[in-house]
């Protein structure tokens, strides 16, 4: 492990030497994901993506490697669909997640490898870093942050950069 990766607990996520508040599944910490579990896969991934919200985020607030959410962005759910696990566009004939929402979760998230590229059906989706809902609220299995702790971490992480997630 090195100062570079975000180590995510029960009792939080440590990144370059600082501790942060953070929420997780609400099937809590998991070995065996499976899609609509609710869980937070255990295990090491990497950030392979980064997208923001324009019209909330200003892009030079972020690294150059983000891209913007356009109105039509989606993330496919469904393991029938022949993209499971990535961003597709409407209209989707397969069950969804909207990445342009109207409230404030999705304005900026950072994208782990978790079933990606090569997804397997079932074994889960969209295991994002996003806005938090509060300090106590689960997420459907992703990993949330304060909106302020989020951009702070995510204008330090470098291509070395994993998440750690351990029980």
């Amino acid at each position: 492990m090195s100062r570079l990766d975000l180590i995510v607990s029960p009792s939080g996520t440590r990144f370059m030497n600082r501790r942060f508040a953070c929420t997780v599944g609400r099937g809590g910490f998991s070995n065996v994901k499976r899609e609509g579990d609710g869980a937070t896969p255990q295990g090491v991934h990497r950030i392979v993506g980064m997208l923001f919200r324009p019209d909330r985020i200003a892009a030079t607030a972020l690294p150059d490697w983000a891209l913007p959410i356009r109105q039509g962005d989606l993330w496919s759910d469904d393991s029938n669909d022949p993209d499971y696990n990535l961003m597709v566009s409407a209209p989707h004939p397969y069950s969804h997640e909207r990445l342009h929402r109207a409230d404030p979760l999705y304005d900026l998230i950072l994208i782990t490898d978790w079933n990606w590229p090569e997804a397997t059906a079932g074994l889960g989706s969209a295991i994002f870093l996003h806005r938090w809902r509060g300090p106590c609220h689960p997420t459907a299995g992703c990993i949330a942050f304060a909106p302020a702790d989020l951009l702070w971490i995510a204008n330090r992480l470098k291509p070395q950069s994993r998440v750690i997630i351990r029980s």
